[in-house]
């Protein structure tokens, strides 16, 4: 059986001036269909260049991508457009709601540009906002919502689509941590309904919501497995020891 997500020898490779950049070096990964996989790095490590590539926002520059059993890593702009209304779901970070829009209609707006009737588009938007929580808030505006209600719209947006895949790009990176870990549950519940989940992030403490870790360090993948696994918020440091990440602490630890 096919992989829902599947990555072979990956390379992204920027020239910055007299500069090779390789934003991804040679990287392979899969992701099956019902996983929760949190693909985590700081600045720099190329988390935000798998999540565009993934999100058939981006093309590699060598190597393959199939999503689906399709490749699409040679694709043109118009066929990977097509592929992402049909087969992704967004949840970003900032929640890229329309102000003057309320909050059915924003649900409803992807399924509008993919040419879904109106009656099936308000049928399917509700369905989706009851799945999070807030079908009594469909007549409001974006403003007249908590952030973390804001982020749940989000949610209900990418999910009217009945995607292959959700991608989350920092989903709880402008609301508080009490809120952060509202929306970190209805990921998880979703999930546990059976829904793909893809979660970016900096942030060991959220990353550790997923039930899989990639950890991805100068474009290359230093982990990937088990997110209880203990290896899986440490990286090797140069004297040999082990060191845990940024999101919990910086010092030697004897594991």
């Amino acid at each position: 059986m096919a992989h829902l997500i599947e990555l072979r020898n990956v390379y992204k490779i920027y020239q910055m001036g007299a500069e090779t950049v390789h934003a991804l070096d040679g990287i392979n990964l899969t992701i099956d269909e019902g996983e929760f996989v949190a693909i985590v790095g700081q600045s720099g490590s190329g988390k935000s260049t798998a999540m565009n590539i993934i999100g058939c926002l981006d093309v590699p520059t060598s190597g393959t991508y199939h999503l689906g059993g399709v490749d699409v890593s040679t694709m043109k702009d118009d066929q990977q457009a097509e592929i992402r209304n049909k087969m992704l779901g967004f949840i970003f970070q900032q929640y890229n709601l329309i102000p003057k829009l309320n909050v059915l209609e924003n649900v409803e707006l992807p399924l509008l540009y993919a040419g879904v009737s109106a009656s099936e588009r308000r049928q399917r938007a509700l369905r989706s906002l009851e799945r999070v929580g807030l079908s009594d808030k469909c007549k409001n505006l974006p403003s007249q919502l908590s952030g973390g209600q804001q982020q749940r719209v989000s949610i209900a947006r990418a999910l009217a689509g009945d995607p292959s895949v959700i991608l989350a790009d920092e989903p709880t990176g402008a609301l508080d941590s009490r809120t952060g870990r509202e929306v970190l549950g209805f990921l998880r519940k979703l999930n546990a309904e059976g829904d793909t989940v893809v979660l970016i992030t900096h942030d060991n403490s959220i990353a550790v919501q997923a039930k899989r870790i990639v950890r991805l360090q100068d474009g290359k993948i230093i982990y990937d497995g088990d997110a209880s696994d203990p290896r899986a918020v440490v990286q090797p440091t140069e004297s040999g020891g082990t060191e845990l990440t940024d999101g919990f602490f910086h010092e030697e630890v004897g594991l």
